[in-house]
């Protein structure tokens, strides 16, 4: 009985080692998730104002020119 008891003890540590291991990386990942996510808008947001000040020049080359190329 005892052996029994000190088994289960020993496997219920180990899930609990585990579920907080699990639990600090599942943390770390959400971290990572908001910052690759505030990344990507930032970087959408560069994109988008690149696209119209590209837009904006292309709109002022004068037709022949544009022709020609």
């Amino acid at each position: 009985m005892e052996s029994e008891i000190q088994h289960f003890e020993d496997k219920l540590t180990h899930f609990v080692t585990l579920f907080q291991r699990l639990r600090a990386e599942n943390n770390e990942l959400r971290q990572s998730v908001a910052t690759k996510s505030d990344e990507v808008k930032r970087l959408s947001e560069k994109l988008d104002h690149a696209k119209t000040r590209l837009e904006t020049l292309l709109a002022q080359i004068p037709e022949a020119e544009s022709e020609s190329l």
